[in-house]
C-alpha cells in the first residue's frame, strides 16, 4: 500500500467552518465519485480542532500554528498511482479535484508527500 499525506491550510479568505464544510460536503463527494478511476483504496479526512486543548498542546510543545486538516489517501501500490498519468480519464478526474482544491486550500502552503505506515501500537 502507498499512502499520500496532504497537510491542508485553508485559503485566508475562508473561516475554519467554511473550509471544513467545503472539504467535507463538496470535496469528499468528488473524491468518492472518482475513486475507481483514480484507484483510491481509502480516503480519510482529519479535521483540526481549534480549541483550548489544541492551545495547550501547542504551548507544551512550542509548536507552530496547526494545519487546518490532513487528508490521507491510500493506493494499492506505487505502480497504481504512477500509472494514472497515462489514463486520460484519471487525468481529467485529477484536474477536477485539483480545481476544487484551489477553491478552499492554500495549495502553495499545503505540503503533500507519500509514505509508508509503520504501525507501532496497533489499534
Amino acid at each position: 500500500m502507498l499512502k499520500i499525506i496532504f497537510c491542508l491550510r485553508r485559503l485566508p479568505s475562508l473561516s475554519v467552518g467554511e473550509f471544513q464544510r467545503h472539504w467535507h460536503d463538496v470535496h469528499a463527494p468528488l473524491v468518492c465519485k472518482h475513486r475507481r478511476i483514480l484507484r483510491i483504496v481509502r480516503y480519510v479526512q482529519v479535521h483540526a480542532g481549534f480549541d483550548a486543548l489544541t492551545d495547550k498542546l501547542r504551548a507544551f510543545r512550542g509548536s507552530p500554528e496547526p494545519y487546518d486538516g490532513v487528508a490521507e489517501i491510500w493506493y494499492e501500490s506505487r505502480d497504481a498511482l504512477e500509472s494514472l498519468g497515462s489514463d486520460a480519464r484519471a487525468r481529467a478526474a485529477s484536474r477536477e479535484l485539483r480545481d476544487d482544491e484551489a477553491r478552499f486550500v492554500d495549495l502553495a502552503h499545503s505540503p503533500i508527500w507519500h509514505g509508508e505506515e509503520r504501525i507501532i501500537i496497533p489499534g
